[in-house]
């Protein structure tokens, strides 16, 4: 890779000169652009471009997981690491896809960003790549990189982030690539991306210097531009046309209603302030940890019961606020004054109340999905509302197709990620003003001094409704691999030699599997899943190996029970579901294979 220089460049160009357009691509390769630029707009020192061809060779384990590349920060800092992947993805599109396009650049603020933008808006404009639409300071939510992408209709673009994992130097860092309609790409393209990272042998890089993304402006370099943009103001829009804005702020300003967010010092604390606070009316200090930062304040961005431990602190003491929420970006937790909402829950209510609460679904859903291990307290709002339903992979992108084809308006998985056809990922914030248009609209009517309605009583409501699927997750992170794969053989084996009607228990085996699927949209399928064991009763136990660490191999043991019975409903789940995950824990043997005594979270 070129020498990356510390030359801060002016916002607006003043004049360009091209080689022509019929030029050959050797001539273009070796083209030399100038560009003339100053801040206050007269012509200063020339900046020279040359679009250059650097060697390289294969490094080993590129091989994308459920969201993308994800190692540690150390490894992407590996000679040519991270280059070798970009150019491998650049490799794997059709060139219509990118050359002279327009692709969006953002990332979640971790540490490594700064650096891996640079190196990828110079392999963009290497490859021919038009203009970089970038995040001012390299910020952008996933949900907002996917709102940009669609907006501007760009061909698509780079998320710089590992979701939830940890950052800082010693933790994590990743990269994936949404495409045109804001979804993540298909394993059709990321097998390819895999493929071609085992043969690549050179990088095409523009010898441009490092790009200055504090600043809101316009860089150009011959054909090629660098757009610096306001990381909150595209989404901001979007949310104001799904929501009513009006509706959510007469909520936040009664004195008779407390809101709490936590920012968990990730991306979202970026969005917090502007949306919460400048447009919604907020009191500034119910914002937590606000303040993005590199390593998440040394903390874990994952919006659950376990890392969120300062908000669950506050929403389960004595002066607990009405309404509390975390997200890191894309994820999200909801909690009611001392009351805590499952994801699979929070998205089978949030569906429930949509039309009712919510402008964009003003004329009802088009379809509900959930993931395969999400409980199935969707399903059944599906069947009331007779809309179809559907079952998927874990992975958004599969949610993505079905938006696209028209056939899904709201979705969520169990792992704390909820959304809707609004973009084509999942995305925090827009679940948090979800439950707020929810209690707004069910207290639009009631007087300073009334019982307001809260998120207990909507959940019990609901409940009363539908019944109650009791749900829980087991955690299990960084086992050893082998060990862990070793514990998913033994259960197959345990399948294979399972007939329907047998008794695990005090429960009936209605049947067990690997969950396969097929896409109702382009015919792909995908295989291995998730081992399921689903009982006459609806109760089921999920196992599931996650491909969204770094290191090691998590396990996630997912538990469910039906409930139909209103005098239960206020039962504890691990109180409910405690025979199940003994039996899950006994017919898995997985302490025997990983010496776990415990779970590291549950959910």
């Amino acid at each position: 890779m070129p020498t990356m220089h510390a030359l801060r460049l002016c916002p607006l160009l003043s004049t360009i000169r091209s080689t022509p357009p019929r030029a050959t691509a050797a001539a273009r390769q070796g083209a030399l652009f100038v560009a003339r630029c100053s801040s206050a707009g007269t012509p200063s020192a020339a900046q020279a471009l040359k679009i250059s061809s650097i060697p390289t060779k294969p490094v080993e384990g590129q091989k994308t997981g459920t969201s993308g590349l994800r190692k540690k920060v150390k490894v992407f800092q590996q000679e040519n690491y991270l280059a070798n992947w970009i150019q491998a993805l650049f490799n794997s599109l059709p060139p219509e896809d990118y050359v002279g396009a327009t692709l969006v650049l953002g990332g979640d603020g971790r540490y490594f960003n700064k650096e891996a933008a640079q190196i990828i808006i110079k392999i963009a404009a290497g490859n021919g790549v038009q203009k970089i639409i970038v995040g001012r300071n390299g910020l952008l939510s996933t949900p907002a990189v996917s709102a940009v992408i669609r907006k501007r209709k760009a061909n698509g673009g780079f998320i710089m982030s590992a979701s939830h994992n940890p950052g800082g130097p010693d933790n994590d860092w990743g990269i994936k690539f949404n495409y045109s309609s804001g979804q993540p790409a298909p394993e059709t393209i990321t097998d390819q991306i895999y493929g071609n990272t085992l043969s690549i042998s050179e990088i095409k890089t523009a010898d441009i210097p490092d790009t200055d993304l504090s600043s809101v402006g316009v860089v150009s370099y011959g054909d090629f531009a660098i757009e610096v943009i306001d990381p909150v103001s595209d989404y901001l829009e979007l949310m104001e046309n799904v929501f009513d804005f009006q509706l959510i702020k007469d909520l936040l300003s009664r004195p008779d209603f407390r809101f709490i967010f936590d920012a968990m010092h990730a991306i979202t604390g970026a969005y917090a302030g502007p949306i919460f606070v400048e447009k919604l009316g907020a009191d500034p200090d119910c914002i937590l940890n606000g303040v993005p930062l590199e390593d998440f304040g040394n903390g874990h961005p994952d919006p659950n019961l376990t890392y969120a431990k300062e908000l669950v602190f506050t929403m389960f003491g004595t002066h607990a606020p009405d309404f509390g929420a975390a997200s890191d970006g894309d994820r999200n937790m909801i909690l009611g004054k001392r009351f805590f909402i499952t994801p699979s829950d929070s998205v089978a209510i949030i569906a429930a109340n949509a039309q009712t609460a919510i402008p964009y679904f003003q004329f009802g859903t088009k379809g509900l999905a959930r993931s395969m291990p999400t409980s199935g307290a969707l399903d059944r709002v599906a069947e009331k509302l007779n809309v179809p339903f559907f079952e998927v992979p874990t992975g958004w992108k599969f949610f993505g197709n079905l938006m696209d084809a028209g056939k899904l308006s709201i979705c969520g998985e169990e792992s704390f990620g909820t959304g809707s056809d609004h973009i084509r990922e999942k995305d925090g914030i827009w679940a948090v003003l979800a439950w707020l248009s929810i209690l707004a609209h069910r207290n639009k009517d009631k007087k300073v001094g009334e019982r307001l309605v809260s998120v207990e009583d909507i959940a019990m409501e609901h409940w009363k409704t539908y019944g109650r699927n009791f749900f829980s997750r087991y955690d299990y992170e960084a086992c050893e691999s082998h060990s862990a794969n070793q514990m998913m053989d033994h259960l197959r084996d345990v399948m294979a030699n399972s007939k329907p009607g047998e008794k695990y228990g005090n429960y009936t085996l209605q049947f067990a599997d690997d969950f396969s699927y097929t896409d109702p949209v382009d015919g792909s399928t995908v295989s291995k899943q998730g081992l399921r064991f689903v009982f006459t009763d609806g109760s089921r136990i999920i196992f599931r190996l996650s491909g969204t660490g770094s290191a090691g191999a998590t396990i996630r043991l997912y538990i469910e029970q039906f409930e139909s019975d209103i005098s239960k409903h206020s039962l504890d789940a691990q109180t409910a579901l405690k025979p199940l995950i003994d039996l899950a824990l006994s017919v898995s043997k997985l302490k025997d294979f990983t010496g776990r005594e415990k779970p590291t979270v549950i959910t």
